[in-house]
């Protein structure tokens, strides 16, 4: 039997993770992206509150991962979205309308689960994503 190599992924650019485990693993041509928040790379939460500020944080940070792993969102695959409160959805959604008509031009987007949560592992933060994503095939 053939075992698949397993990479753990770290990059610069964003708040080192705070316990133990890799922000993203690559697996089988897949890139498994843990959930972001909206931690800036210097540990500050941005836009306590603000729920369509912590998006854009979120999906900076996640940029930046994608980056780290030779991956884009046209990679990506699935979204799994925890917002906490459900005043929180309006402006997640109204961040995210902005946001995908850069990062997603052809309207291709990728699938997307939303949860309504009461919190975020006991913090300030509104908004986590997780990223499922494909990895672009090397020459």
């Amino acid at each position: 039997m053939i075992r698949k190599k397993r990479t753990a992924i770290n990059p610069p650019g964003v708040l080192p993770p705070g316990g133990e485990y890799s922000y993203a693993v690559s697996a089988g041509g897949f890139l498994f992206v843990a959930g972001q928040t909206a931690f800036s790379p210097e540990g500050e939460l941005v836009g306590e509150g603000d729920a369509a500020a912590q998006t854009r944080q979120v999906f900076k940070n996640i940029g930046r991962i994608l980056e780290g792993a030779g991956a884009s969102f046209g990679d990506v695959v699935e979204f799994t979205t925890y917002l906490v409160g459900v005043e929180s959805v309006g402006p997640f959604l109204e961040a995210r309308r902005e946001l995908f008509p850069t990062l997603y031009p052809n309207g291709d987007y990728p699938t997307n689960t939303l949860l309504n949560i009461e919190s975020l592992a006991g913090s300030k933060a509104l908004v986590e994503i997780r990223t499922v994503a494909v990895l672009p095939e090397s020459d």
